[in-house]
């Protein structure tokens, strides 16, 4: 009697499709370390790039930033009052904002807004086989199209990440005069006299992996479509998941190693 093969579990088939897209996202990341070395350099294209990816992206971070900051001096005020403890407010947000919040909620915001953009993009180019006509033209489509966008992606985070920090701390000093009066001059003198080197630097450091982790799962996605209308929605939908997975999984290390330094 023939021997009836077992069927394959479920969460067989999730860990093995993990694992196959971690091993695909790695080949991918290692072709753009090598293409990002070799001329031509595409600067007109990453010039374009970034301002899309940067200024257009100035107003939401803007509004985020902002609101981040009022509601959360709004919310630690009642806290910090009930200790006694109200003129550590702005030190607290300070060092809040620039150490994590601003950093993680930006990159998070950009996910949703840059991660998708590239992946819809590249995925309706591969729809329309524009990819295949730059190859057929003699252009390198993954330099001209993977290399610019991920390198706008990784220089522009850190700077939306540095006017989200300065908007979430404006949001900062209007909540706290909410329910009460403090110069401009003085609660900016409070928050710059907590900061220190080590709440600044990593911060800034990681917002750069942020903005790189972004740009090529992005890319990796949309370049890597299926064929179809449908694997546009898949690469766009896809694309925010896994770089907002990313963005927690990569800050998760880094508080890990700031700790350390820290500690000693």
């Amino acid at each position: 009697m023939p021997v009836e093969k077992s069927e394959e579990s479920p969460v067989a088939r999730v860990v093995q499709h993990f694992f196959v897209e971690m091993a695909l996202l790695t080949k991918f990341g290692i072709r753009f370390c090598k293409e990002v070395l070799r001329p031509p350099w595409e600067l007109k294209e990453l010039i374009k790039q970034s301002y899309l990816n940067g200024c257009k992206s100035l107003p939401l971070v803007a509004i985020t930033g902002f609101i981040m900051g009022m509601v959360l001096t709004i919310q630690s005020r009642p806290t910090l009052a009930e200790f006694g403890a109200l003129s550590w407010l702005p030190a607290m947000v300070g060092i809040s904002v620039v150490r994590e919040i601003g950093p993680v909620i930006t990159a998070l915001i950009c996910a949703g807004k840059i991660g998708s953009g590239m992946g819809a993009e590249l995925a309706s180019m591969k729809v329309t086989e524009q990819i295949d006509a730059m190859e057929v033209a003699g252009i390198n489509p993954f330099k001209y199209i993977v290399v610019t966008r991920v390198l706008a992606a990784t220089c522009m985070l850190p700077v939306l990440v540095v006017f989200s920090d300065t908007v979430s701390l404006y949001g900062a000093y209007i909540g706290v005069n909410l329910e009460g009066e403090v110069s401009f001059h003085l609660f900016f003198s409070q928050v710059f006299q907590k900061l220190e080197f080590i709440d600044v630097f990593p911060a800034f450091i990681k917002s750069i992996f942020f903005g790189f982790a972004i740009g090529l799962i992005g890319c990796y996605k949309g370049y890597n479509s299926n064929k179809g209308t449908e694997g546009v929605g898949q690469a766009a939908n896809w694309s925010v998941v896994m770089a907002s997975l990313l963005v927690f999984v990569i800050d998760m290390i880094a508080v890990q190693i700031t700790g350390l330094f820290i500690e000693q």
